[in-house]
C-alpha cells in the first residue's frame, strides 16, 4: 500500500471506530440528565473534541507507520489504547457502570501516556501530537469522577 493510502487509513480507523461507538451509545446518552461537576462542557463539545483527537491519533500513528517506525510495541500499545478508548463510552453510557468507568479511564490515561512516550522516542512530532489527548483525558477523568460522586 502506498504511503498516502496508509496514512489516510491510519486516520480513518480511529475516526470511523469513534463514530461507530457514537452511534451505538446515542440511545443511551444521559449526559443532560445527570448531575455534572463544575466546568462540564455542553454535550456538543464531546463529538467535536473526540473527532479532533482521533484525527491527531491517526496522524501520529500514520507518521510512524509510513516511516517504518511502527514495530510490534507501537502497534500493541496503540491498538490497546484505541480499544480501551472506544469501549469507555459503552461502559459509562450504555452500561452506566460509573465506578468501573473511573478505573477504565485511569487505565486509558496510563496507556495514552505510555503510548505518547513510545511515539515520542520514535518521532518527536508523533509524540507531541498526543499531548492534547493526554490533557483531554485528564479532564475527562475529572468529569467521570465528578459524575460518579454527584450521582451515587
Amino acid at each position: 500500500m502506498n504511503k498516502t493510502l496508509e496514512f489516510i487509513k491510519s486516520i480513518l480507523i480511529p475516526v470511523i471506530l469513534g463514530g461507530i461507538v457514537g452511534l451505538i451509545i446515542s440511545n443511551f446518552m444521559d449526559y443532560d440528565m445527570i448531575n455534572r461537576p463544575p466546568l462540564s462542557p455542553p454535550a456538543i463539545v464531546f463529538p467535536i473534541v473526540w473527532t479532533v483527537l482521533y484525527i491527531l491519533m491517526g496522524i501520529s500513528y500514520g507518521i510512524l507507520k509510513t516511516n517504518n517506525l511502527a514495530d510490534e510495541k507501537v502497534n500493541s500499545v496503540y491498538f490497546t489504547q484505541l480499544l480501551t478508548n472506544i469501549t469507555w463510552p459503552i461502559v459509562f453510557f450504555a452500561f452506566k457502570w460509573r465506578f468501573i468507568a473511573i478505573i477504565w479511564i485511569i487505565v486509558l490515561l496510563i496507556l495514552i501516556i505510555y503510548m505518547t512516550a513510545i511515539f515520542y522516542k520514535k518521532n518527536k512530532l508523533a509524540g507531541l501530537l498526543q499531548i492534547p489527548y493526554i490533557i483531554w483525558t485528564i479532564f475527562a477523568t475529572y468529569l467521570t469522577i465528578g459524575v460518579y460522586v454527584l450521582n451515587k
